[in-house]
């Protein structure tokens, strides 16, 4: 669990009733560390800012037996693999890009905290059978090509939704070739394309990564059994006859690609950047380069971009793009700091900042955006919708791999080709960039003082979790009251949802990670970057009781204290992105009784389940457009609801005139249940007689 939604997820198992996690669990402390200045500075302020989130965090952990990963010990996935992940294990993890463990052969799923609760609590998890896409890799990478550009390459293929309800498995020579750190930024990414997760069968390259760091004893015991953590052969030699669906990607032709702006599915080879650029209005000067986070921050990925920022040493070059490198974990800072990268980058005027999500998550204070100047940057990162990075609606992000976020940092231009395009230098001459070079892995192998872990104690019976009565940041929690067939009878409509709507427009990041533990706080950022269908602006909605336009939080809380329940409605793959179950407990706690989208994202609707709520489909996605803003919205069959029995939606207009449609849901009985109990959480409760 990472800590922004470590906090909620333990929040809740605090009043499931046990005494100790039932399975190993973690906490890693790496979303609150926002980037400002450099690693040194910003840690420092962190630990003063957070530092009763974090006394919170590690008391909690120490009370109950959770490995604690101390701020700056590094990016939990980029821990877990260092740390935890093995070839054959099944892990979840509440964040969205737990995938990336998939990098060395497991089934790592993200899930929201009410899931991580049923887990630590010892209970069943269960999960719809998914599909499986096969991607068949031939060839082998080369020269400006890295494994960023599989994944960038996949995505413009399935776009973001193509993956959901399906694993992804990544096969090939092209597969085995790849290092193990690059099969992990393959799978991060599948995130990004809805995938419930990716993975690799096990091979040679997972064995000298578990050897490199320190896992030898599970390296030796996965060699054993190699064969029986991969697939049977004849599956990859027809796979068209053991997958749903299978692309094939010729590594050997494969070009380095940069997806963008505002979806990171919207890809395109380097070499097409030029054209397209004629006909689109995005900003073409770079004004900021980042490389790091999650995805690519593993010792190959700095030691290739470190060896183009020694050519802009040794060919003085000018670096004309402000340029930035986030560290994934300590080990890796450590470890790039002897062997000189770090000095390398900053004689090239690059900041490194903490081993922290930072800028990849919004946790960055840019200097400037609040001015919401239209710009573009380049970032080696996964997400790059609207706002994301630093809160500005007009700064154009595009993704790329660390490489290519490089050379088009020293250029400063979008349309800059590292593969055919010359630069001039401070002496006036022209140059070009060689092809990058790097380690798999540490030829001195990785080193470390101080990693950031502190062991749980034995017996935490004694230890005292601090949560301070008034405090603005943590909140205890009270069960969710079950929903009833009268609150979803006459309700309002609190927002109608038009486009995109990630679960950053439902409960944004950035300055709001402050209240991730305290949830009437947080609430009051619900759904406020969601665009309404009516007016095309983003939190301003009509309220009928008070009849004028107000931010949605505060509408949803004028119904909430009149009784009147309210309902979302949204297109789709509403809520893809992040884990965060805020944005399912947000809607809640202001009194949203159902939300009814053309589809889901697979996490948010599981969140929206286990927190007792209604997340219900249109059977005609056309039927979205029949919703008026000042309808009175009643749901039918809710008291006799069912597994695979449509609900029926009443529309009151104004006019006089109703309408009827029916909607759908893939509740089982198990979800039924948490529906009649107020939550997953609630029915736990009761099954463990605790009152």
């Amino acid at each position: 669990m990472q800590d922004a939604t470590a906090q909620m997820a333990l929040l809740q198992f605090m009043t499931a009733g046990r005494t100790k996690v039932a399975v190993p669990s973690t906490v890693h402390c790496d979303h609150l560390i926002q980037a400002k200045v450099n690693g040194d500075v910003d840690l420092k302020g962190s630990l003063d800012i957070n530092s009763e989130v974090f006394d919170f965090l590690q008391s909690i952990s120490n009370k109950y037996g959770i490995g604690f990963w101390k701020p700056g010990a590094g990016i939990i996935h980029q821990v877990v693999l260092e740390n935890y992940a093995f070839p054959g294990g099944m892990m979840i993890g509440t964040d969205s890009h737990t995938v990336n463990a998939g990098g060395l052969g497991m089934v790592a799923i993200g899930v929201g905290g009410a899931d991580a609760v049923d887990v630590m609590a010892g209970m069943a998890w269960e999960l719809k059978m998914p599909k499986l896409i096969g991607v068949k890799l031939t060839g082998k990478l080369s020269g400006w090509t890295s494994p960023k550009d599989v994944i960038l390459k996949v995505a413009g293929i399935l776009t973001v939704k193509g993956g959901t309800g399906a694993i992804v498995e990544y096969f090939g020579e092209g597969a085995t070739a790849m290092s193990c750190t690059g099969k992990g930024t393959i799978c991060n990414m599948g995130a990004e394309i809805g995938a419930t997760t990716s993975t690799f069968g096990y091979d040679e390259s997972m064995s000298r990564y578990l050897r490199s760091t320190g896992r030898a004893e599970v390296a030796d015991l996965a060699d054993k059994i190699a064969p029986y953590l991969t697939a049977d052969a004849e599956c990859y030699a027809q796979p068209e006859k053991y997958f749903d669906q299978v692309i094939e990607i010729n590594l050997s032709t494969l070009e380095p690609h940069i997806n963008g702006p505002f979806t990171p599915d919207l890809a395109t080879p380097v070499s097409q950047m030029k054209e397209v650029l004629k006909g689109k209005d995005w900003p073409v000067e770079v004004k900021v380069g980042l490389i790091g986070s999650c995805t690519n921050s593993s010792y190959e990925d700095i030691s290739r971009a470190a060896s183009l920022a020694k050519q802009a040493i040794d060919k003085n070059i000018k670096v004309v793009s402000e340029f930035t490198i986030t560290p994934g974990s300590e080990q890796v800072r450590y470890t790039i700091e002897r062997d000189g990268f770090i000095d390398i980058f900053e004689q090239i005027g690059a900041s490194v900042f903490a081993n922290a999500c930072g800028p990849c998550i919004g946790q960055w204070d840019r200097a400037g955006a609040d001015k919401k100047e239209k710009n573009t940057i380049i970032h080696s990162f996964n997400r790059n919708f609207s706002k994301r990075a630093d809160g500005n609606p007009n700064t154009h992000a595009f993704v790329a791999s660390p490489e290519i976020v490089t050379a088009i940092a020293m250029a400063g231009r979008l349309d800059f080709n590292p593969m055919t395009d010359k630069l001039i230098n401070k002496n006036g001459e022209v140059v070009m960039l060689d092809e990058p070079t790097g380690f798999e892995l540490p030829p001195r192998g990785f080193d470390v003082e101080d990693a950031g872990f502190i062991a749980p104690a034995e017996d935490g019976s004694g230890v005292v979790v601090k949560v301070h009565p008034q405090s603005d940041r943590l909140q205890l929690l009270d069960p969710f009251a079950p929903i009833t067939n009268d609150q979803v009878l006459n309700m309002k409509l609190l927002i109608k949802a038009k486009g995109k709507c990630t679960t950053d427009h439902i409960s944004m990041a950035g300055p709001w990670l402050t209240y991730r533990g305290h949830l009437a706080n947080i609430a009051n950022n619900t759904l406020i970057g969601a665009v309404n269908a009516y007016n095309d602006e983003t939190n301003k909605v009509l309220n009928l009781t008070e009849n004028t336009y107000m931010a949605v939080p505060d509408s949803a809380r004028a119904y909430q204290a009149k009784g009147i329940g309210t309902i979302v409605f949204g297109e789709e793959n509403y809520g893809e992105g992040s884990s965060r179950e805020h944005a399912a407990m947000q809607p809640r706690f202001l009194g949203v009784k159902a939300v009814v989208v053309k589809s889901f994202a697979r996490i948010h609707e599981t969140n929206l389940k286990k927190q007792g709520m209604l997340a219900l489909t249109f059977a005609n996605p056309a039927d979205y457009d029949k919703i008026r803003q000042d309808d009175t919205i009643s749901i039918l069959g809710f008291d006799s609801m069912k597994p695979g029995e449509p609900l029926t939606i009443l529309l009151n207009h104004t006019d006089g005139t109703e309408e009827k449609f029916p909607v759908n849901h893939t509740y089982n009985q198990a979800q039924i249940d948490w529906v009649k109990w107020g939550s997953a959480l609630n029915q736990i409760r009761s099954e463990l007689n605790i009152s």
